[in-house]
């Protein structure tokens, strides 16, 4: 289907929608609110159409007084300065227009479960892991979104071998979910007497929180095991059985939790974890079904794809996936340039989807 016939259809159903609501009162306050909602999605399509449409009549009356031989030669100076202005801004919006009508990810607008491990590098693995995991937690505050740490397991050294975290916000997956992958880190451990840089990595996995009713998991493919927690929180919590591992037989998907002094709490912790692995899997499978290969995206969520690397010597980090390298690298961390990265990103994943057989 053509850019053109895509729009009148879109046109279209903006006009059924409008005289839907005209006549509310027949709706139920559910459907009101789907309609209201689908009308501000196509809306804002519109209006980009709209705008480009007044700027063609612009550009058409421009091009009148530039051709027109007994026009002042300065006001055809003028006009033709106009000209190349707004064809400049007609092009962005015919862009701005193919972006909006890409076919949208229905779970960019879920919240996100977040999996930060240590990989290779022993005890500087897990500082980095936990560099990770603050890293996230302060882009979180910067774009007002929240951020409820669920598990931590810490290392002698005070960083992490693992920590899992619930980040709720609007559109959250949407912007986070090219972050799954291996990240690699160059720096001179502050154990290192010799000044040699160190290479490691952790493994991050950014997971669309699934819904209840979504998953359904049958308790009988489940093995729940209680244990003593070996984690902070108090005696209390190391002298009960408190902490729950609960397996997915089927998957062979085992997730622990032991942060709450509640064995219920810490089990309805590990079964929204679970809910979302099981829905990231069917997830991940869907699209590899409909890519055929790496080319059709900028990252495949694949936590064993090295992604970016941190290089603290020469304060630089690099996207692999997109040959970005920015010289921030503090910024980054304290989570204020990652923004930058994570809008090249969407850039570049929407640009590799404007193949004319998506549009």
């Amino acid at each position: 289907m053509s850019i053109k016939n895509k729009i009148d259809k879109i046109i279209v159903r903006q006009k059924e929608i409008e005289n839907l609501l005209v006549n509310s009162i027949e709706l139920k306050p559910s459907e009101l609110a789907n309609l209201s909602k689908e009308l501000s999605e196509i809306k804002s399509i519109t209006d980009l159409v709209n705008k480009k449409d007044i700027l063609v009549k612009e550009i058409l009356d421009l091009s009148e007084i530039i051709n027109d031989k007994n026009a002042d030669e300065d006001i055809k100076d003028i006009a033709t300065n106009e000209f190349h202005a707004l064809k400049e801004d007609i092009n962005n919006l015919e862009t701005e227009i193919q972006f909006s009508l890409l076919p949208k990810d229905i779970d960019d607008t879920r919240n996100v479960i977040l999996e930060v491990r240590a990989g290779t590098g022993g005890d500087e693995a897990g500082l980095f892991a936990s560099d990770l995991f603050s890293m996230y937690e302060k882009l979180s505050i910067k774009n007002k979104w929240r951020f409820e740490v669920m598990e931590v397991s810490e290392t002698n050294v005070g960083g992490y071998k693992e920590a899992q975290a619930n980040i709720i916000g609007n559109g959250v997956f949407g912007r986070l979910k090219f972050e799954s992958g291996v990240h690699r880190v160059q720096r001179v451990p502050s154990t290192e007497t010799s000044g040699r840089i160190h290479t490691s990595a952790a493994t991050v996995a950014v997971l669309p929180e699934a819904e209840d009713l979504e998953i359904q998991i049958d308790e009988k493919e489940l093995r729940v095991d209680v244990f003593r927690s070996s984690g902070p929180g108090g005696q209390s919590v190391n002298t009960t059985d408190s902490a729950v591992r609960i397996t997915h037989v089927p998957s062979g998907i085992v997730v622990s939790q032991q942060d709450e002094k509640s064995q219920h709490k810490n089990k309805a912790k590990a079964m929204k974890i679970l809910q979302s692995r099981l829905y990231e899997a069917e997830r991940q499978k869907q699209q590899d079904e409909r890519s055929s290969t790496r080319k059709d995206q900028v990252g495949t969520g694949d936590r064993s794809e090295r992604i970016r690397t941190y290089n603290f010597p020469q304060g630089r980090v690099t996207d692999h996936r997109i040959n970005l390298t920015l010289h921030k690298l503090e910024k980054i961390l304290n989570g204020e340039g990652l923004d930058d990265l994570i809008d090249a990103l969407v850039v570049e994943d929407r640009m590799l989807k404007l193949a004319p057989n998506d549009l």
